[in-house]
């Protein structure tokens, strides 16, 4: 006795869902188990079934003609008219003049996204590296999509319809939405705002609704679909922003208005079309206008119900660097219900990526020591992944420099270098600015070996490196989220030491130490001005007006300012004056090799300390 099978064992359907079912596994058992079914999957196994329905009524209504013709004995295709051409041309000319017309009409508000099949993207959300928590989320948000007719009809629930993507460049928001895309199984429609604006006056608000069109038509067509828009603050900026900078004048009210209307008809269309995803068909228009035609005559009790719009599985996606600067009613639920924050990965992070990575890119085994992957991983702290991938290409051309095919650990820091300070340029200094410039910069080392045992000394160089004549890279020795009053102090203090260093040696001071006191001034601001550390708990971070000028135009402030600034400065004075010969060490040790890079700075400041005979406390280096 033959069994009846649900649609959903089908071995079709089976394949259909192994696009989502990772991630559906992977992300939310418990959510996986209680809606338990694949909507997407579903719709869009009913949907091929129906095109090859049509497909084979099209085919036997096609012979059934060419059948029928041939019984009766006539052509299976009717004889073409004749036309006199001197009527024909004209005709033609007008035709293809008139299309001219239309095409120029409709390519000023055609949607300008490209479409992207499941099997065209190459990545997977096991490819995004470093994000993890954002990652389960995003899963979590394809679990409702692929089964947001159970949330809704079972559980009362209103799916997301939209996730906005916000954080620095090159955190992996555009990946996401890709892997997102090709995890789902459904067609990506990918726009950039930029895209959508025209110079024709309305044009802008066309492409955006045809965008919308378009998404909504994929949908009903492939099961689903997730749109992606990149970059959407060119398009969705608060719209009292630019009104609010127009002022009196007759012509500048007239400016104003006509750049509101453009902006906020802009925005204004896509919060409107933010909320259409459910619009009705054009089937659906024509069925309801005659139903409502014959509804006119019937009884209240006895008339046909019309047809209610689909439910259209569509996701969409934005991705912004600004999200400050997108209007407030862009943000609130209903229109993007998730907002995904991207921040630069952690050290765990930082050291997923370096194996990722390196596992796609020609290393020798230098790089395969666990301890080298952690320094590389410690070293590259606030980078994205992007700057992460990007220092092993240039750590891949550096080898290919020196006539390798892999890269070492030593090609791997000699890209870091370039990248943390920039590319070297020799300039013929005089020997008078060769033991200025290295004065002032083992004046800054050996303030940070005696003031910050919490800091790496990374490279120390008298090498011209962009606009820096010379320079301390150094960084925390781990990696922190707050710093404390003694921390920012010793910053301050690491700042002044080129300039009490030349202070001490020459006598007086040059234009060199300009930058550095800029950098003390900001971090003395900060601990003045935004962190309570200087007397004062006035924040004037509050105001919203920038730190140091908000901070330097109040005097009782400029005060406390200055007071940290000269603490700080007879503080160093006081210091370099008893360690001398560590200064003298490194400045001696610049003079003959210019660089000196990580370890080599702190084996110099040791022999120093042991040829002194210096009584400290170990370094924490």
């Amino acid at each position: 006795m033959p069994v009846d099978r649900d649609p959903a064992d089908s071995p079709a359907v089976t394949a259909l869902r192994g696009a989502g079912a990772r991630a559906h596994a992977l992300a939310a058992p418990a959510l996986v188990g209680l809606l338990g079914g694949q909507d997407v999957a579903l719709e869009r196994e009913r949907l091929r079934r129906r095109r090859v329905v049509r497909l084979l009524l099209a085919v036997v209504a096609a012979e059934a003609w060419v059948v029928s013709r041939q019984l009766t004995g006539r052509p299976v295709l009717p004889a073409l008219p004749t036309i006199d051409p001197l009527v024909a041309v004209p005709v033609l000319f007008f035709v293809a003049l008139l299309g001219v017309l239309v095409l120029t009409q409709v390519g000023t508000s055609r949607s300008p996204h490209v479409v992207y099949r499941p099997d065209q993207v190459d990545v997977r959300l096991d490819d995004v590296i470093g994000i993890d928590p954002v990652v389960e989320d995003v899963r979590r948000s394809l679990d409702l999509f692929h089964a947001h007719r159970q949330f809704a009809a079972e559980m009362g629930g209103t799916p997301r319809r939209g996730l906005l993507f916000e954080g620095p460049p090159g955190t992996g928001k555009t990946l996401t939405a890709k892997a997102m895309a090709a995890e789902a199984g459904v067609p990506f429609l990918f726009v950039s705002a930029t895209s959508f604006q025209s110079m024709y006056y309305g044009a802008t608000a066309k492409k955006i609704r045809a965008y919308f069109r378009a998404l909504r038509r994929t949908a009903r067509a492939e099961g689903g679909a997730i749109g992606f828009i990149e970059e959407i603050d060119a398009i969705a900026m608060a719209r009292g922003g630019l009104l609010a900078s127009a002022t009196g004048t007759s012509r500048g009210a007239v400016v104003a208005r006509a750049i509101s209307e453009g902006t906020g008809g802009v925005v204004n269309e896509l919060l409107v079309q933010l909320q259409s995803f459910d619009e009705p068909t054009g089937a659906d228009r024509v069925a309801n206008a005659a139903l409502g035609v014959l509804n006119r005559f019937l009884p209240s009790h006895r008339r046909v119900p019309l047809r209610r719009p689909p439910r259209v599985p569509v996701l969409l996606i934005a991705a912004t660097n600004r999200a400050d600067h997108l209007d407030p009613a862009l943000l609130r639920p209903g229109r993007f219900d998730r907002r995904l924050t991207f921040d630069p990965p952690d050290a765990a992070g930082r050291r997923a990526l370096v194996d990722h990575f390196l596992a796609r890119r020609a290393h020798d085994a230098t790089l395969d020591d666990p301890r080298a992957r952690d320094r590389v991983a410690a070293a590259t702290n606030g980078w994205t992944p992007v700057m992460v991938e990007h220092l092993l290409d240039e750590a891949l051309v550096a080898a290919l420099r020196r006539g390798a095919r892999a890269m070492s650990a030593a090609d791997v820091e000699s890209a870091r270098l370039t990248e943390l300070v920039g590319l070297g340029q020799p300039v013929g200094y005089t020997l008078a600015e060769q033991r200025l410039i290295a004065t002032h910069e083992a004046g800054h080392a050996a303030v940070a070996w005696l003031v910050a045992p919490n800091r790496t000394l990374e490279v120390l160089t008298i090498v011209k490196r962009g606009r820096a004549l010379g320079l301390l890279a150094h960084d925390d020795c781990e990696e922190v989220w707050t710093r404390s009053r003694t921390d920012l102090r010793a910053l301050v203090e690491i700042a002044m030491g080129g300039w009490v260093a030349e202070e001490l040696f020459f006598g007086e001071t040059t234009t060199g130490p300009a930058s550095d006191l800029a950098a003390a001034t900001r971090t003395a601001a900060e601990m003045v001005g935004a962190a309570g550390m200087a007397g004062t708990l006035v924040s004037f971070a509050a105001t919203g007006q920038d730190l140091v000028p908000a901070v330097l135009a109040d005097p009782q402030a400029r005060e406390q300012l200055e007071t940290v600034l000269q603490d700080a400065r007879t503080a160093v004075r006081r210091l370099l004056a008893e360690h001398r010969h560590l200064v003298e060490a490194l400045r001696d040790a610049l003079l003959d090799r210019h660089e000196l890079v990580g370890r080599e700075i702190t084996d110099v400041l040791r022999a120093a300390e042991d040829a002194h005979g210096d009584l400290r406390v170990p370094h924490l280096r």
